[in-house]
């Protein structure tokens, strides 16, 4: 886990606000203390690698879906791509973006939020930098002559856990 103290209070603060502004039906579905996780335990779930569908506008407000490698740290999603990927494009013109991880019917967490395009010039990354090129064994950097890096700032994370006592049993075992 990466997160900070105050990182993780965000993060709790967020997962409440957004639950609590949800629609009736997802509350009756994502219930409180029963089926969500704390910020620390969501961190702890979403270590490594995991599948985002990430879903972005086109110009005509056409949605499009596609899959990226997002990895969490910082209590935000990050995740690379090609500079001449359409995503890339659409978030660079429209940096609204929803995005969800999801397993089965055991575990799921929503995000909606603004996509940033992250550079060397800013201090956070060198961090995600170095976090990719472990994961992967190579800097994306590395992949093609224009990769871009990417962070989702949510406003709005909802998590879902079927089975909390489970899942976080598995984590701990």
């Amino acid at each position: 886990m990466y997160e900070t103290a105050d990182e993780l209070a965000a993060l709790d603060d967020l997962l409440d606000r957004s639950l609590s502004s949800a629609t009736e039906h997802l509350r009756a579905i994502v219930r409180k203390d029963e089926r969500t996780l704390t910020g620390a335990e969501l961190c702890s779930v979403l270590t490594g690698m995991k599948t985002l569908s990430l879903a972005t506008v086109t110009r005509n407000a056409e949605p499009r879906i596609s899959a990226v490698d997002g990895h969490f740290l910082h209590a935000r999603w990050v995740f690379t791509t090609d500079g001449a990927a359409a995503k890339a494009r659409h978030l660079r013109q429209r940096p609204a973006a929803s995005a969800a991880h999801i397993i089965g019917d055991d575990f799921a967490v929503f995000v909606h939020g603004r996509v940033e395009f992250l550079d060397p010039s800013q201090p956070e990354f060198a961090e995600v930098e170095a976090h990719l090129t472990t994961h992967y064994g190579t800097s994306p950097s590395s992949w093609a002559d224009d990769i871009v890096y990417l962070r989702l700032q949510p406003h709005w994370m909802v998590c879902f856990a079927a089975d909390r006592t489970t899942l976080l049993a598995v984590l701990e075992s």
